[in-house]
């Protein structure tokens, strides 16, 4: 199940990412998943975003395996 977000005054979709998968690369799933947003760069307070599940989340092939979390 998707987690949801409510923003602070100024996240930013690659903060959230940080926050939720420790990874602020991951800031395209988020964002795939919040198309209404796609254009924000910096959010005002109040706004939810879907989460999705880290298990969801597809990983770089070149990502070295000590930073892969499987």
């Amino acid at each position: 199940m998707d987690d949801v977000h409510i923003t602070v005054e100024g996240d930013t979709f690659d903060l959230i990412a940080l926050e939720y998968y420790d990874d602020e690369k991951q800031a395209s799933a988020i964002m795939a998943a919040n198309p209404a947003y796609y254009s924000t760069l910096v959010f005002e307070a109040g706004v939810a975003l879907i989460i999705p599940p880290a298990a969801r989340l597809t990983l770089p092939e070149t990502l070295p395996p000590w930073r892969r979390k499987t």
